[in-house]
């Protein structure tokens, strides 16, 4: 019997060729492909800045807002190379297909162009803030782009590419207002990032079922019930690291306070309320806009947020 070729999502009518096209709908069609809606988890880099109490100098403010703009057209920059070398499998996605590069809205020599003149203009600007930071950024985008090539096809690799990718945004935050940051809160964050990544593949399983694995290969080295697994460890581990953080001596000597405990409640919901809309409303598929768009999480973030900048700057005598 001959083999059914796999269904192509794309929209009738989608250029499939580059062509002109107009300028204000090349550039509309660069933005998307960007995916600014994806740049809040750039706000990492933002983390050394609140722990290492430089939150109220104006110049590490600057350094660290400079160091969210790199980072954020580095991450840019993966997302276009990125899309080029999936557009195939991407048309097959029932999502995926709507993207700019996938239904040919995008022609491929603007979007590599672009990426090209993307990455040049964040690395200059790396280094021009630091050469510690550059070194991280460069290596970011060198992990980010061994990803895009063969280590996403890697079993277990490839979601710890994607929480190392965020544990060296963390330590360039760092790097970018001169501050040490916790080893404590370099785990929570390497933790995070892989309860979120396995939560992305456990959605991405359920949406395609039988169809998974001609999407993305990998996908048939993971079923659902392993992914379970994975993510209940890495659930409890990652809110056990916080709770250590916030009691170890080095937390209280530095901040002079034991009181960052009391954040701990704000963890343990929106970490629960994250595996709810996995769980219960097919969520997780972009961590980013599940954030956006889900707003008892995204409250639970910004008073977490609060809370941890109240005890540590203590402006109220607290």
């Amino acid at each position: 019997m001959a083999r059914q070729p796999l269904p192509d999502f794309r929209a009738k009518g989608a250029r499939t060729e580059p062509g002109s096209g107009a300028p204000l709908l090349l550039v509309r069609n660069l933005l998307a492909s960007l995916r600014p809606q994806q740049w809040v988890k750039n706000l990492i880099v933002f983390a050394a800045l609140l722990f290492g109490r430089q939150l109220l100098d104006p110049e590490s403010v600057v350094r660290a807002t400079a160091a969210f703009v790199v980072f954020c057209a580095l991450s840019g920059t993966v997302y276009l190379v990125n899309d080029v070398m999936d557009r195939e499998n991407d048309r097959r996605h029932p999502l995926k297909c709507k993207r700019p590069i996938a239904s040919g809205a995008l022609p491929v020599s603007a979007a590599l162009a672009a990426a090209t003149v993307l990455a040049a203009g964040a690395l200059a600007g790396a280094f021009w803030i630091g050469r510690g930071f550059g070194v991280v950024s460069l290596a970011y985008l060198a992990l980010m782009g061994a990803y895009s090539g063969p280590l996403k096809h890697a079993v277990i690799i490839d979601v710890l590419t994607i929480a190392i990718g965020f544990v060296l945004r963390a330590a360039a935050g760092a790097l970018a207002v001169g501050v040490q940051i916790s080893h404590w809160l370099l785990v929570c964050t390497i933790l995070l990032a892989l309860f979120l990544a396995l939560s992305k593949r456990r959605h991405e399983l359920v949406l395609l079922a039988d169809g998974a694995s001609s999407h993305r290969r990998i996908l048939q080295e993971y079923s659902p019930y392993l992914l379970d697994q994975m993510i209940a460890i890495v659930t409890a581990a990652t809110l056990m690291s916080y709770a250590l953080y916030t009691v170890s001596p080095e937390t209280i000597e530095r901040f002079g306070s034991d009181r960052l405990l009391l954040t701990f409640p704000f963890p343990i919901y929106g970490i629960f309320r994250y595996l709810y809309l996995v769980h219960q409303k097919q969520g997780g598929g972009s961590p980013a806009e599940t954030l956006l768009a889900d707003w008892p999480l995204l409250v639970c973030v910004a008073l977490w947020a609060v809370a941890v900048t109240v005890i540590i700057y203590r402006p109220i005598g607290v």
